[in-house]
């Protein structure tokens, strides 16, 4: 950090310190996870539109990936259940409770699915 700090001529302080040191310490705090990017590379990743996931449509193929944004966007972001079920086409927080109660469970007993929110989570947190 002293040499980080002298090459640059910054103060060394803190935020100098973050600078140094950041490539090195990676946190999952580094970047704040937006929904409406959960939405988009959940959507992509799925092969369903951004629109098909804010929709009322109970397909399978648009439900499954709906759900596994929505349990990315409770653990990921701070929002409430209310806050998410309104940036999901108005829905209830009890669907979105269910919809995270529902992919823990699965992702718990399906090892493919496990890895396939791992890999989400770490692009969202690399974006």
């Amino acid at each position: 950090m002293l040499a980080h700090s002298t090459l640059n001529g910054a103060p060394l302080c803190v935020a100098t310190a973050e600078v140094a040191i950041r490539d090195l310490v990676r946190t999952q705090y580094l970047k704040r996870v937006m929904i409406d990017d959960i939405q988009k590379l959940v959507a992509s990743h799925f092969n369903v539109s951004r629109a098909d996931i804010l929709s009322s449509r109970r397909t399978f193929n648009v439900v499954r990936p709906r759900q596994i944004a929505m349990y990315l966007s409770k653990t990921l972001t701070l929002r409430s259940l209310p806050e998410i079920g309104r940036r999901f086409g108005g829905r209830d927080h009890t669907t979105v409770l269910h919809a995270v109660r529902k992919i823990e469970d699965l992702a718990s007993k399906d090892q493919g699915l496990g890895q396939v929110i791992e890999l989400l989570k770490r692009m969202l947190n690399e974006q």
